[in-house]
């Protein structure tokens, strides 16, 4: 059974990814989490009261949170009506990477997935500024969905590496999962302007092929010129329906997420974008 985790601000785009993730596992056996942090809403303009004033709109903001929620969870399970689906609604006054950091050790949570933006979002940028967080500090894979993207079963999968991470087993497996479900394609892009791997990068892409049994695993290189510019012209030649990307020390994805932002860079993907985690769990 997979353990699915979906934070919601309630807006349109949350609510899209929550359309995207019942598509993407509507024939597997699932626990949705939904999870709402709103310790920002509460700190933020209640921050100057008294004591007695700030726990009575934390408590007011909490109740109606849960409110929200569980009217959210119901109309879910009217809308989809899947035996194999089970539902939770969770609050939590905490910010929203604790939170969820939290929950994904307390349920072993496979995977994240989440809007791009929320409601407060620009219209001109890609990732809103809790999805960059949850990126660089999430100890779980994250799938985050843009709000104009339309379901699409992922066959096409780009998997941009320089084969200098040791992957986890344990995400790979995720991407397997995913490629035997569609029968997926994954195209295994090495940005690079030499060919000859080091015995490391050799070593890291037999790991990758050990791992992907199930896909139709094909390893392409590209000239360096611009990595950003080299993905998405990639994406948009051979019809990609997914992104995955490792965040881990000094990777292609660290370097846009600590340094700059991911639209200075030019990493604007419109297809779902899988972030996976290199860390520790």
């Amino acid at each position: 059974m997979k353990h699915i985790l979906i934070p919601t601000d309630f807006s349109s785009n949350a609510n899209h990814a929550i359309s995207y993730a019942l598509n993407l596992f509507k024939c597997e056996r699932t626990n949705f989490y939904f999870i709402h942090a709103y310790a920002d809403e509460v700190y933020g303009p209640f921050h100057n009261v008294n004591n007695e004033s700030f726990e009575k709109e934390k408590q007011a903001i909490g109740k109606n949170c849960e409110n929200e929620l569980s009217k959210l969870v119901n109309e879910v399970k009217e809308r989809t009506q899947n035996r194999l689906h089970h539902y939770e609604a969770i609050t939590s006054f905490e910010s929203l990477v604790d939170a969820v950091n939290n929950f994904v050790n307390i349920k072993n949570i496979d995977l994240m997935i989440m809007g791009t933006k929320g409601k407060t979002a620009s219209s001109s940028i890609t990732f809103g500024s809790n999805t960059v967080q949850v990126f660089k500090y999430v100890k779980c894979p994250v799938l985050a969905i843009p709000d104009e993207y339309e379901y699409t079963q992922p066959k096409k999968i780009l998997f941009p590496s320089n084969y200098m991470l040791p992957y986890k087993r344990r995400e790979l497996k995720l991407i397997d999962t995913l490629s035997a479900q569609f029968k997926a394609q994954v195209h295994s892009l090495y940005i690079s302007d030499f060919e000859d791997l080091s015995l490391r990068q050799l070593d890291n892409k037999k790991l990758l092929e050990e791992c992907l049994p199930s896909a139709t695993l094909s390893f392409v290189m590209t000239a360096v010129e611009n990595r950003a510019k080299a993905i998405m012209t990639y994406i948009n030649e051979n019809d990609i329906d997914l992104l995955v990307m490792v965040n881990s020390r000094h990777s292609f994805l660290e370097d846009m997420l600590y340094r700059s932002t991911i639209d200075e860079i030019g990493l604007t993907p419109t297809v779902p974008f899988l972030v996976m985690q290199n860390l520790p769990r």
